[in-house]
């Protein structure tokens, strides 16, 4: 097997860099590997593109983080919280959330959920004017809050500087700090006042927000267990297929390239146009690099390692450190079967030496010969060989003899 993998390789290489069996000069092969270079970094770019043209889960139900995030936290602000996410500043010519995911159809393949455009309609309703005041209040009493605690942490350290100087006896005039203890005392005890009437407004703001009827309509409709669940559900069913649906898309770009590349070569080397046999086949072998990198890509992340992931965490819990142990496995394997195919369906030298010698051209290089050709005038290569049990002269590759019907070695290419 190892001997016709050699044998592939070698004819690979050498159709790459020769033309009508003439080596390439440095000259044209550097020309050759720019191009190829070239041409590979823009079918990495339309498979990026093509890639996207699907819509991605994250843009089916783009709010599926927001609420799964709200349903995970535990602090007794978080309805305040989600309420105040919706009120962004924005102008009123500013894009509603609702036309913002409603434009992931127009760019793309697909349709956003239903739940999510009601989710979006929630909170475009909550985004009103005087909401948005409300907010905006809450937030500067909240920096007065915040300025008035960093003042009474710098008078605190300034604090228990002069009390313990007083403490130590001290005269105040050799004190190093200006304030006195007693009036550090005083400020403090009026800003901690002053703290506490700005958050007890605030507390009060808040109520009053999540009182307002389209509050406390979206509240109860991010609370409804049932619409997340539907939610969640097509979430993860989005999410597993969409490494299938992006393979799908990509192979839609490749094979089409890959297919056209194949007739030109094909047409080219039975018409000895050396140059373009060339470069068709340099293409073709570029068009086959980005698709097996993004199948063994797709058997990475896609629907296979989701079906070993979920069979390896149900059997061995923790343990998923061994889905290694299977891909270690499994893609040489999956290697193997392509090398196989490959070899005895795509590449079988005997089924090309029977079409071959059928339509009078090379066994090896595939060019037009005379029937009593005995060597291929462009390779050189030797077109018979002697039978072994009539000694006369038959075709290689084919199974039995054209003389006396005698079955031949199997390894007489």
């Amino acid at each position: 097997m190892f001997a016709k993998i050699r044998r592939s390789l070698s004819q690979l290489f050498s159709k790459s860099n020769k033309i009508n069996n003439e080596p390439l000069n440095k000259v044209s092969l550097i020309v050759i590997i720019v191009i190829d270079i070239f041409i590979l970094y823009h079918v990495f770019i339309g498979l990026d593109d093509i890639s996207q043209w699907h819509i991605s889960p994250t843009q089916a139900y783009p709010c599926y983080s927001d609420w799964e995030n709200y349903r995970t936290k535990t602090t007794k602000d978080k309805d305040y919280e989600i309420v105040n996410f919706s009120l962004e500043y924005q102008t009123n010519n500013q894009t509603s959330l609702q036309q913002t995911y409603q434009q992931y159809e127009e760019i793309n393949l697909g349709k956003v959920s239903e739940i999510c455009l009601k989710y979006a309609e929630y909170k475009d309703k909550i985004n009103n004017p005087e909401n948005q005041q409300i907010i905006k209040t809450i937030a500067q009493k909240q920096d007065k809050i915040s300025t008035l605690e960093q003042t009474n942490r710098n008078i605190q350290a300034k604090y228990d500087s002069t009390l313990l100087e007083k403490i130590a006896g001290q005269p105040r005039e050799q004190s190093i700090n200006q304030v006195s203890a007693e009036n550090a005392k005083q400020e403090l005890a009026q800003n901690n006042r002053q703290i506490s009437t700005l958050k007890q407004e605030n507390t009060n703001l808040k109520n009053k927000l999540l009182a307002k009827p389209e509050s406390g309509a979206f509240i109860t409709f991010i609370k409804d267990d049932n619409k997340f669940s539907e939610l969640e559900k097509g979430y993860k069913q989005a999410s597993f297929w969409y490494p299938s649906i992006q393979l799908g898309f990509q192979s839609i770009f490749l094979l089409p390239l890959i297919l056209i590349a194949l007739l030109i070569h094909n047409f080219a080397q039975r018409r000895r146009y050396g140059l373009i046999a060339l470069i068709s086949w340099h293409l073709l072998v570029i068009f086959f690099i980005p698709l097996i990198l993004k199948i063994f890509e797709f058997l990475q992340i896609g629907v296979i390692f989701k079906f070993f992931f979920d069979i390896i965490s149900a059997l061995f819990g923790g343990l998923l450190f061994l889905v290694s142990y299977i891909y270690i496995l499994l893609i040489p394997l999956i290697g193997f079967g392509i090398i196989t195919f490959f070899q005895k369906i795509v590449f079988n030298a005997k089924l090309q030496a029977v079409s071959r010698v059928q339509k009078s051209r090379c066994i090896r290089c595939a060019k037009k010969i005379q029937p009593n050709d005995v060597y291929c005038p462009h390779c050189g290569y030797d077109q018979y060989l002697e039978c072994q049990n009539c000694h006369e002269l038959t075709y290689k590759g084919l199974l039995y003899c054209k003389h006396c019907g005698h079955i031949q070695d199997s390894g007489n290419l």
